[in-house]
């Protein structure tokens, strides 16, 4: 059985939660409102801190939904947030916002992916991108990155890879530190474990943004991309979710696609 005394406090978390945002005390007990010492005494179990306290806190430390229930029960109390399955029935109105978001931005590819970017849906042009791919990297439950970046997924038609592979690792190994979550530093170990070529100069439309430079046949198509949020979820699992929708980056890709969606 699991030795309960052995469960990190609520002070603990917090003050690891605060060290990795890399503040004193003495900044958030600013930035809260209260006195360092109050929070000396809370990190060091001294002081037994309210449910609000652990949520004012945690809001002050931008600690994601799931983290701040684990927060509220090392500290005896009820967990804040709800954490539904995507087919409940009270989660119409988001599957029906995700449905409205991927169909509205064909013909051009857009996905749904969960905190470990794990494929949850996707639009119909979705298969512009993954052609080729092996099944077993497309079986459920996908992994975006492995899809992306594996040598049987698409990276033998990525045309910059080092570039991109670069980008996908730095946005989840900052994913990794600023939530935590040891999944997300294992998926990055096992990213970059995968063969991969050497580093090359940046591509130049990476001054605005990092472009996915892909091969489809004898073209050569090239995308940006945009990450859509929940912004007032309050719900564990939608404030988990991101869309990420990729847009032609020239005229010649845009036209490339529609017609290879319209053959779909």
């Amino acid at each position: 059985m699991t030795d309960i005394a052995s469960l990190p406090t609520v002070g603990t978390l917090l003050r690891d939660w605060r060290r990795r945002r890399r503040m004193s005390q003495l900044d958030l007990a600013l930035e809260a409102g209260i006195s360092a010492r109050h929070l000396s005494f809370v990190e060091t179990g001294r002081s037994r801190p309210s449910a609000e306290m652990v949520l004012h806190l945690a809001d002050e430390l931008d600690v994601p939904l799931r983290e701040r229930n684990q927060l509220l029960l090392a500290a005896g109390y009820a967990p804040a947030y709800a954490q539904r399955d995507l087919d409940a029935p009270e989660m119409g109105p988001v599957r029906e916002a995700i449905e409205a978001v991927l169909r509205g931005h064909e013909p051009y590819p857009a996905v749904v992916i969960d905190r470990h970017w794990g494929m949850v849906a996707g639009n119909a042009a979705v298969a512009l991108l993954t052609g080729g791919v092996a099944e077993h990297l497309l079986a459920p439950p996908a992994n975006v990155l492995r899809v992306s970046l594996h040598p049987e997924g698409m990276a033998p038609r990525i045309v910059n890879l080092a570039e991109w592979r670069a980008h996908l690792l730095e946005r989840l190994g900052r994913e990794a530190v600023v939530t935590g979550d040891p999944a997300l530093a294992a998926l990055h170990a096992e990213i970059a474990a995968y063969p991969h070529p050497a580093p090359v100069a940046a591509h130049p439309g990476a001054d605005i943004a990092v472009p996915l430079r892909l091969r489809s046949g004898s073209a050569e198509l090239t995308f940006i991309s945009t990450v859509t949020t929940f912004g007032t979820a309050t719900d564990v699992t939608v404030a988990e979710l991101s869309i990420e929708s990729f847009f032609p980056a020239d005229a010649a890709t845009a036209e490339a696609v529609r017609r290879a969606y319209d053959a779909l």
